[in-house]
């Protein structure tokens, strides 16, 4: 999968995905990964990329010109390479909200390029004639889009094959059957008077499952009890899955 981010800060991502899972993907040629800066698609002396909304209000608004000229290029960089056309996103609060399943979706892609917003949000010609999708990260607004362009990324990344130790480790994450993950422990088995549940040590898996079963039910109770609403929060798969070890 080749991704290509379009930001103003290219250091907020560059680090963050220059470590651990990421980097390691990067290494082993699972994704081919370039960070831009919008800059570089302006044609002024001092590389304007915001100015005033029309109409009045705060803040500035991303002007269209550098948006549209860097997506573009960037699809003609790769036109003979690629046999789908890359699915273009704006990372903006007003967008769908992100969740496991749109990320998995999104693991089947070649291609994608992602705009990362800023100031007041950009110009909506951008969102209505040349990106694919517009995707908010959660019910919050952040300073700028590139940090929400780095979630995005990991976790796409992580459901790719090869890119996590445990070819099951993305398939056991929380919100992948609409229930939040069960409780996991490790050594020590007896922490300041703490003991690991019994049923863990035992070695019995069938058992092992369906108490991991439980307990996710319980903690998404708990936690996020609108998951719950979903057909396939209580999946009878998970019950049959052999635990990690």
């Amino acid at each position: 999968m080749r991704i290509d981010i379009v930001t103003l800060f290219p250091e907020i991502c560059r680090a963050p995905l220059s470590e651990s899972i990421m980097k390691r993907a990067q290494e082993k040629q699972i994704i081919d990964l370039h960070i831009h800066n919008l800059r570089d698609w302006t044609t002024d002396k001092h590389h304007v990329v915001d100015d005033a909304p029309f109409g009045g209000g705060q803040g500035m608004v991303m002007k269209p010109e550098p948006i549209f000229d860097a997506v573009e290029d960037l699809k003609k960089q790769t036109s003979d390479a690629q046999q789908q056309s890359p699915k273009v996103i704006l990372m903006s609060p007003a967008g769908r909200r992100f969740e496991q399943q749109m990320a998995r979706q999104l693991s089947r892609e070649q291609h994608l390029i992602i705009i990362s917003g800023h100031y007041e949000g950009v110009d909506h010609r951008v969102i209505e004639h040349l990106i694919d999708l517009e995707i908010s990260i959660g019910d919050y607004v952040l300073t700028n889009g590139a940090i929400a362009a780095v979630v995005l990324v990991d976790s796409i990344v992580r459901l790719l094959p090869g890119a996590l130790g445990h070819e099951q480790s993305a398939s056991d994450d929380s919100f992948s059957d609409h229930l939040l993950e069960a409780p996991h422990y490790t050594r020590p088995a007896d922490f300041r008077d703490w003991k690991v549940p019994e049923i863990l040590l035992s070695g019995n898996h069938a058992e092992i499952a369906e108490w991991r079963k439980k307990q996710a039910m319980k903690r998404t109770e708990q936690n996020r009890p609108d998951l719950l609403n979903h057909p396939a929060a209580c999946h009878p798969e998970r019950s049959r899955r052999i635990p990690r070890r």
